[in-house]
């Protein structure tokens, strides 16, 4: 079956800790929570659920097109919302993101995530091929 390869998106930069963007193995590419914002942004600036919502799903594309895959081929997918009314813009806006395309998915209320963002998403790809070890 091969050897799992890491996946690095060299436009997001390196992880803050101890993981990897992704791990392809055996034709899958798992990706690793992906936040709605980061460390340096300010409340204005990391903006609302629906912002946030966007750019968690972005990261999610960024990483796997690093693979040499994209939104067309997920598989399942996990959102960690901080706050069950969420719900309805989470689902709105992850509808708008992926159009027609409704893979497995699994919405899970949590506490506070770090640096306050309100979504996490992580999620499986399919890959055509094994991947590039960084991409």
């Amino acid at each position: 079956m091969g050897v799992p390869h890491m996946v690095q998106s060299k436009e997001m930069g390196s992880p803050a800790g101890h993981y990897s963007h992704g791990i392809a193995y055996a034709g899958l590419l798992y990706i690793s929570g992906q936040l709605g914002r980061t460390a340096h942004m300010t409340e204005e600036s990391a903006g609302d659920i629906t912002a946030q919502t966007r750019r968690a799903l972005e990261s999610i594309a960024t990483v796997a097109r690093a693979a040499g895959s994209d939104l067309s081929k997920l598989l399942k997918v996990n959102l960690y919302v901080t706050d069950v009314a969420h719900w309805q813009a989470v689902n709105v806006e992850y509808a708008r993101v992926l159009g027609k395309h409704r893979p497995a998915r699994t919405v899970i209320p949590v506490g506070p995530l770090h640096y306050g963002a309100l979504i996490e998403i992580d999620a499986i790809v399919a890959l055509d091929d094994d991947p590039p070890a960084t991409g």
